[in-house]
């Protein structure tokens, strides 16, 4: 059984994203400009040259954090006791000691701001069991977004043979990371200070400049070893509109952020994003057999937008909502139709699931005793 909806509403023309000729990141040895939520690049240059990432790595590694954090594997208000591996680690660090305990978002701070090696291998060690365990999970997880060129040896992005990613590779990690929103409550934060347990503190700044200079860049990690140069991805959001960009293999911090500023500045300058429905929207209901309730609101997993140029003109877009009819029980988020929009000549050019609201149980003898009794008394 199905159940069409249709509602019409004002969208803004749509057409090819047209990318940047002219080279945005002269000094970079590679880079990528996209728009978050729909993944569309805007500028691209040698974006699957396979390079050091340096400590963009960390990206990785907060990207399995946050899952561990949101799927209840771990607390950000569980502790972390610092091991000797972890307190031994060089480059850069927040300077942990052995046997100092401290909680997970404590340390999560330490990796997003400073960029703390110490701090990412002491999470490493309490989401995998062992570091070795943590760099499968790396992989893994990079394997199963679809990156080519991307093999990880160790979680902080210190140089090792057969460590190296892409900038493409990079803006797909960063564009994942970014579904766990409160990383930005930790990416965003300028300075900030560790307590000790003797009572003293470190102090946290920011490795990225941009969160401090640049309107609207909240995240999200920068790099640099001798042999990886400098390099950064970084997010940031005005008018609506979040676009992540990536360099890679510059020769210095300032001409890191000369091409990072020149990507950004692109993108704001040149693209805008329109919501064609929000992922909060109840887009109509869907019936549920034998369920404790006989339908149930649906919604987006997503919110689905479209990317265009800041001076195209508008046209009349439509979506149809089709459902299912499906038996209890039914899961929240489960899928239970789709929903296309449409344009003015009836083309679909979008599709995205249309899930479930909420958890719906199966019903008693009882429930369904109830319901049939009402539906005859109310003689429906």
């Amino acid at each position: 059984m199905k159940k069409i909806f249709w509602v019409v509403f004002s969208f803004l023309f749509l057409i090819p994203i047209v990318r940047a000729s002219e080279d945005l990141a002269p000094n970079s040895k590679s880079a990528i400009l996209i728009e978050v939520s729909t993944g569309n690049i805007l500028f691209e240059k040698n974006s699957d040259e396979m390079l050091p990432p340096a400590s963009m790595t960390k990206i990785m590694s907060m990207l399995l954090i946050m899952e561990a954090v949101d799927s209840g594997k771990i607390s950000l208000t569980d502790s972390v006791m610092i091991s000797k591996n972890a307190a031994s680690m060089g480059g850069s660090q927040i300077f942990l000691q052995e046997g100092e305990t401290y909680k997970v978002e404590e340390l999560l701070k330490g990796v997003a701001i400073a960029s703390g090696n110490d701090a990412v291998i002491a999470l490493a060690e309490k989401i995998g069991g062992s570091v070795e365990s943590f760099v499968n999970m790396m992989n893994a997880r990079a394997k199963e977004l679809g990156l080519t060129n991307t093999n990880f040896v160790n979680p902080h992005g210190l140089h090792a043979k057969d460590h190296y990613s892409s900038a493409r590779d990079m803006s797909v990690m960063g564009r994942e990371l970014l579904k766990h929103e409160k990383i930005l409550e930790f990416t965003s934060i300028y300075e900030d200070y560790l307590k000790k347990p003797d009572g003293s503190s470190t102090w946290l700044v920011n490795t990225n400049r941009l969160v401090r200079f640049y309107n609207g860049v909240d995240g999200l990690k920068t790099g640099f070893t001798s042999e990886a140069g400098y390099c950064i991805t970084t997010t940031a959001k005005r008018n609506d509109m979040r676009i992540l960009s990536v360099v890679m293999g510059v020769s210095s911090p300032d001409l890191r952020s000369s091409d990072t500023t020149n990507l950004l500045n692109y993108g704001f300058n040149t693209y805008q994003v329109q919501e064609i429905l929000r992922k909060e929207d109840k887009l109509g209901e869907a019936s549920i057999l034998g369920g404790k309730k006989s339908s149930v609101l649906v919604e987006l997993k997503d919110s689905i937008t479209k990317i265009q140029k800041v001076t195209d003109p508008k046209q009349i877009y439509s979506y149809e909502l089709i459902t299912e009819q499906k038996r209890a029980p039914i899961q929240k988020g489960e899928v239970l139709g789709k929903v296309q929009v449409r344009d003015e000549q009836g083309n679909v050019f979008l599709e995205a699931d249309a899930i479930s609201s909420e958890e719906v149980l199966k019903a008693s003898l009882w429930d369904l005793w109830k319901r049939n009794l009402k539906t005859f008394v109310s003689g429906n």
